[in-house]
């Protein structure tokens, strides 16, 4: 019998996590797969590929020689993950569901059920990085800046970093896809998942339809123009363009049409044109819902730098925190599109401080003073 510890991989059928798996095994630790199934397939339309996903994973733990166990989460995805996500879309807002599914998912269910088959540590196909002892984790940028996915992570907390290995701290994207030829997976060249966490590539409003009965309404300028009818508030994000049906009207200048506010009282969906008119922009925000890896706040005020999505560049900010125990950030420089229900995710120079979720908007005609409205 092996008593060396054991590393459980989630190896998805994807690229990231096969490399993961291989470079582990090269560095000398004992490797087995998980494979986790997360959602029901519930139409033919073929877009949920749990199958293919499955029969991809299973060619790269043949091709590594390690067992592959697999495991069905969906009950607890659609509890903690899917059903929270409609009652915000419900709300109005925008939720994230990747960033519940690593909080609540893969890095909960997945390593319960990893340490129940002897496993001592996890590991991810996710481009982050962790450092320092048990209890004093640190949650760090990937290498590759495009590619580093902490904005998706920052609600881990120490107990789930404990376990966690993430073999592609280091690697480029390019890099990776190299060695996966190189170690011979079918899988090398498999475009990234898109769309909605485990759920796959969508029409996100027919999908969202499904769930969420439509509630037309009428489509408002910010001066208070009716312009057209939106099929439901809960089907719209701000920044958005596509889906508005406004182009071509007569008065109005060539320029596109985007959301720049619900307003849920009157169930209105509030426009303008310009990529970056005014009513887009804010000074700041105000977030509730947060969480620190280190398991407490960092000592504010503070200055910081934040992201308001993934990929998007660090924007330098100034964290406060709030009487009611929420936190304002202030922008150094207005920031386009802020939606309440996203994340704002916080980091100093070294790694991820953690984050919260969007509540308010702080526009830009109020003054801009750090920490105060």
């Amino acid at each position: 019998m092996n008593d060396d510890p054991l590393v459980i991989v989630g190896l998805s059928g994807g690229v990231d996590s096969a490399v993961s798996a291989w470079l582990l095994q090269r560095q000398g630790y004992r490797v087995e797969g998980l494979f986790m199934k997360n959602w029901e397939d519930d139409d033919d339309s073929g877009h949920c590929s749990a199958e293919a996903d499955y029969a991809d994973a299973r060619q790269v733990a043949d091709t590594l020689g390690i067992a592959l166990h697999r495991v069905n989460f969906a009950a607890a995805y659609r509890q903690q993950v899917f059903d929270h996500c409609l009652d915000e879309f419900r709300a109005g807002h925008t939720p994230n569901p990747d960033i519940l599914c690593n909080q609540h998912i893969k890095f909960r269910a997945f390593v319960d059920h990893a340490r129940r088959l002897g496993a001592t540590w996890i590991a991810t196909g996710h481009y982050a990085g962790v450092t320092g002892p048990t209890g004093e984790r640190r949650l760090v940028r990937a290498a590759d800046s495009n590619k580093d996915q902490t904005y998706f992570l920052y609600a881990l907390d120490q107990s789930q970093l404990a376990p966690a290995i993430f073999p592609l701290a280091t690697l480029t994207k390019a890099r990776v896809r190299e060695l996966a030829d190189e170690a011979g997976f079918a899988n090398f060249d498999k475009p990234d998942s898109t769309g909605i966490c485990f759920i796959g590539e969508r029409d996100f409003r027919a999908f969202l339809g499904q769930y969420i009965a439509a509630d037309p309404g009428p489509i408002v300028t910010v001066e208070g123009e009716t312009l057209g009818e939106h099929h439901g508030l809960a089907f719209y994000t701000i920044g958005q363009r596509r889906g508005l049906d406004l182009g071509g009207m007569a008065r109005h200048s060539g320029l596109p049409w985007y959301v720049v506010d619900k307003e849920m009282a009157g169930n209105r969906l509030i426009v303008a044109q310009g990529h970056d008119h005014p009513a887009l922009m804010s000074r700041g925000l105000i977030a509730d819902d947060w969480h620190w890896v280190a398991g407490q706040p960092p000592a504010a005020p503070m200055a910081c730098t934040v992201r308001l999505r993934h990929r998007q560049p660090e924007q330098r900010a100034w964290l406060t925190p709030a009487p009611d125990g929420r936190h304002r950030v202030v922008f150094e420089r207005p920031q386009r599109a802020v939606t309440p229900g996203q994340s704002v995710v916080v980091y100093d120079e070294v790694a991820c401080l953690g984050g919260g979720t969007i509540t308010e908007r702080l526009p830009l005609e109020e003054p801009n003073r750090r920490g105060v409205a």
